[in-house]
Protein backbone atom coordinates (compact mmCIF):
# COMPACT_ATOMS: atom_id res chain seq x y z
CA UNK A 1 0.00 0.00 0.00
CA UNK A 2 1.55 3.63 -1.20
CA UNK A 3 1.48 6.44 1.31
CA UNK A 4 -0.96 9.01 0.13
CA UNK A 5 2.01 11.91 1.38
CA UNK A 6 3.56 13.95 -1.27
CA UNK A 7 4.88 17.44 -0.61
CA UNK A 8 4.23 20.69 -2.52
CA UNK A 9 6.91 20.12 -5.01
CA UNK A 10 5.80 16.91 -5.72
CA UNK A 11 2.12 18.03 -5.96
CA UNK A 12 3.28 20.64 -8.66
CA UNK A 13 5.23 17.83 -10.65
CA UNK A 14 2.27 15.89 -10.93
CA UNK A 15 -0.07 18.73 -11.82
CA UNK A 16 2.67 20.04 -14.68
CA UNK A 17 2.97 16.33 -16.27
CA UNK A 18 -1.01 16.39 -16.18
CA UNK A 19 -1.18 19.83 -17.67
CA UNK A 20 1.37 18.98 -19.90
CA UNK A 21 0.34 15.59 -21.02
CA UNK A 22 -3.40 16.90 -21.54
CA UNK A 23 -3.10 20.22 -23.03
CA UNK A 24 0.22 19.63 -25.26
CA UNK A 25 1.22 16.30 -26.07
CA UNK A 26 -2.24 14.53 -26.37
CA UNK A 27 -3.23 17.19 -29.01
CA UNK A 28 -0.20 16.56 -30.47
CA UNK A 29 -0.96 13.04 -31.01
CA UNK A 30 -4.51 12.94 -31.73
CA UNK A 31 -3.81 14.90 -34.91
CA UNK A 32 -1.28 12.64 -36.02
CA UNK A 33 -3.68 9.63 -35.61
CA UNK A 34 -6.64 12.29 -37.56
CA UNK A 35 -3.62 12.43 -40.19
CA UNK A 36 -2.68 8.65 -40.42
CA UNK A 37 -6.67 7.97 -40.41
CA UNK A 38 -7.20 9.94 -43.36
CA UNK A 39 -4.55 8.19 -45.20
CA UNK A 40 -7.37 5.31 -45.91
CA UNK A 41 -6.61 1.87 -45.06
CA UNK A 42 -5.46 1.80 -41.33
CA UNK A 43 -4.69 -2.30 -41.15
CA UNK A 44 -1.30 -1.34 -42.84
CA UNK A 45 -0.57 2.49 -41.21
CA UNK A 46 2.34 1.87 -39.02
CA UNK A 47 1.86 5.81 -38.34
CA UNK A 48 -1.83 4.66 -37.10
CA UNK A 49 -1.17 1.98 -34.97
CA UNK A 50 1.64 3.60 -33.45
CA UNK A 51 -0.04 7.04 -32.68
CA UNK A 52 -3.37 5.09 -31.61
CA UNK A 53 -0.63 2.92 -28.66
CA UNK A 54 0.84 6.44 -27.52
CA UNK A 55 -2.95 8.00 -27.17
CA UNK A 56 -4.09 4.84 -24.87
CA UNK A 57 -0.76 4.91 -23.02
CA UNK A 58 -1.33 8.87 -22.86
CA UNK A 59 -4.82 8.33 -21.60
CA UNK A 60 -4.03 6.13 -19.05
CA UNK A 61 -1.61 7.74 -17.62
CA UNK A 62 -4.35 11.19 -17.30
CA UNK A 63 -6.32 8.76 -15.49
CA UNK A 64 -3.93 7.75 -13.25
CA UNK A 65 -2.82 11.57 -12.76
CA UNK A 66 -6.37 12.84 -11.97
CA UNK A 67 -6.72 9.98 -9.52
CA UNK A 68 -3.66 10.12 -7.56
CA UNK A 69 -3.84 13.90 -7.00
CA UNK A 70 -7.33 14.23 -5.51
CA UNK A 71 -6.14 11.11 -2.92
CA UNK A 72 -2.85 12.66 -1.95
CA UNK A 73 -1.88 14.96 1.15
CA UNK A 74 0.84 17.58 1.27
CA UNK A 75 2.66 17.84 3.61
CA UNK A 76 4.26 21.27 4.31
CA UNK A 77 7.10 21.66 7.10
CA UNK A 78 6.29 22.58 10.24
CA UNK A 79 8.90 24.46 13.13
CA UNK A 80 7.82 21.46 15.29
CA UNK A 81 9.82 18.86 13.13
CA UNK A 82 13.15 20.68 14.04
CA UNK A 83 16.03 18.27 14.77
CA UNK A 84 13.67 15.05 14.30
CA UNK A 85 13.46 13.16 10.95
CA UNK A 86 9.74 13.38 9.54
CA UNK A 87 8.61 13.55 6.06
CA UNK A 88 10.21 16.06 4.10
CA UNK A 89 13.20 15.63 5.77
CA UNK A 90 16.64 16.08 4.32
CA UNK A 91 18.87 13.62 5.93
CA UNK A 92 22.86 12.68 5.96
CA UNK A 93 23.59 9.26 7.49
CA UNK A 94 26.58 7.41 7.91
CA UNK A 95 27.91 3.81 8.94
CA UNK A 96 30.54 1.92 10.91
CA UNK A 97 32.29 2.26 7.13
CA UNK A 98 32.21 6.17 6.92
CA UNK A 99 30.04 5.49 3.93
CA UNK A 100 27.58 8.03 4.04
CA UNK A 101 24.31 8.92 2.26
CA UNK A 102 22.46 12.13 1.86
CA UNK A 103 18.69 11.78 0.98
CA UNK A 104 15.04 14.07 1.36
CA UNK A 105 12.47 11.34 2.56
CA UNK A 106 9.18 12.08 -0.33
CA UNK A 107 6.54 10.36 -1.54
CA UNK A 108 6.33 7.55 -3.53
CA UNK A 109 4.97 9.43 -6.63
CA UNK A 110 8.16 11.51 -5.98
CA UNK A 111 11.12 9.55 -6.45
CA UNK A 112 11.24 8.77 -10.22
CA UNK A 113 14.53 10.06 -11.54
CA UNK A 114 15.74 11.12 -8.73
CA UNK A 115 18.91 9.32 -6.88
CA UNK A 116 18.61 12.07 -3.84
CA UNK A 117 14.56 11.16 -2.72
CA UNK A 118 13.71 8.32 -1.06
CA UNK A 119 9.79 6.67 -0.13
CA UNK A 120 8.28 7.08 3.08
CA UNK A 121 7.60 3.83 2.58
CA UNK A 122 11.09 2.55 2.39
CA UNK A 123 12.57 0.33 5.00
CA UNK A 124 15.42 3.51 5.65
CA UNK A 125 12.92 5.69 5.76
CA UNK A 126 11.09 4.04 8.43
CA UNK A 127 14.01 3.24 10.17
CA UNK A 128 15.07 6.63 10.46
CA UNK A 129 11.88 8.33 11.11
CA UNK A 130 11.31 10.14 14.39
CA UNK A 131 15.46 9.99 15.13
CA UNK A 132 17.76 12.84 15.96
CA UNK A 133 21.12 13.92 15.25
CA UNK A 134 23.89 11.54 16.44
CA UNK A 135 21.23 8.50 16.96
CA UNK A 136 21.36 5.17 15.34
CA UNK A 137 18.66 3.43 13.15
CA UNK A 138 18.97 -0.19 12.49
CA UNK A 139 17.46 -0.85 9.08
CA UNK A 140 16.29 -4.44 8.23
CA UNK A 141 18.07 -5.45 4.91
CA UNK A 142 17.82 -9.48 3.58
CA UNK A 143 21.40 -9.66 5.00
CA UNK A 144 20.21 -8.70 8.84
CA UNK A 145 20.50 -5.26 10.49
CA UNK A 146 22.43 -2.32 9.15
CA UNK A 147 23.37 0.74 11.30
CA UNK A 148 23.49 3.65 10.15
CA UNK A 149 23.98 7.07 12.73
CA UNK A 150 22.64 10.65 11.78
CA UNK A 151 24.99 12.83 10.85
CA UNK A 152 22.45 15.89 9.91
CA UNK A 153 18.67 17.02 9.35
CA UNK A 154 17.51 19.58 7.69
CA UNK A 155 14.25 20.75 6.22
CA UNK A 156 15.96 23.21 3.43
CA UNK A 157 17.99 21.50 1.05
CA UNK A 158 20.78 23.98 0.43
CA UNK A 159 21.58 23.22 4.60
CA UNK A 160 23.05 20.11 3.81
CA UNK A 161 25.86 20.66 1.43
CA UNK A 162 26.40 18.44 -1.13
CA UNK A 163 30.64 17.85 -1.63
Amino acid sequence: MKTNLITLEGLEKLNKELNYLWREYRPEITKKVAWAASLGDRSDNADYKENKRLLRQIDSRVRFLRKRIEAVKVVDYSPQQDGKIFFGAWVEIENDDGETKKFRIVGPDEIYGRNDYISIDAPMARALLKKEVDDEAIVKTPKGGQTWYVNSISYLQNEIKNE
